[in-house]
């Protein structure tokens, strides 16, 4: 196959999705981190410290899925500049590598889901020992 222009050119749109929504899940956690402290200092249950345990992973997930995002970026952008100067075997390499990075971090991506639904789980048992 030869690598054209258009193709790592398709992966921009993609990748910035994709950026757009780590940025929306980081900045949901990031207030609900704010929220749980304020509810900590008041009131330090089990509960919230579970919760605050797997906000620390699931911040260290998007961390890492944000930065494969972005090397995955780059790498679209060198393929281009690599394709533009006409090294086309090394734009095949970088091209290849972007893709590889696109899927850990969509990989990451699904465990942090998971993480997250964990969770939402915690916190739906913790309403539940509560109304009894």
């Amino acid at each position: 196959m030869i690598l054209e222009m258009s193709i790592p050119a398709l992966l921009f749109p993609a990748i910035s999705l994709t950026m757009l929504a780590y940025n929306a899940r980081y900045l949901a956690i990031a207030a609900l981190i704010r929220q749980l402290h304020k509810e900590f200092l008041s009131n330090p249950t089990k509960s919230i410290k579970i919760q605050i345990n797997q906000l620390r992973k699931r911040l260290y997930l998007i961390r890492n899925m944000q930065a494969t995002a972005i090397i995955s970026f780059l790498g679209a952008v060198i393929t281009m500049a690599l394709l533009y100067l006409q090294n086309n075997g090394a734009a095949n390499i970088v091209f290849g590598l972007s893709l590889l990075a696109l899927v850990i971090s969509l990989t990451i991506s699904l465990i942090e889901v998971q993480l997250s639904t964990k969770s939402l789980n915690t916190q739906l048992n913790s309403i539940e020992e509560n109304k009894e």
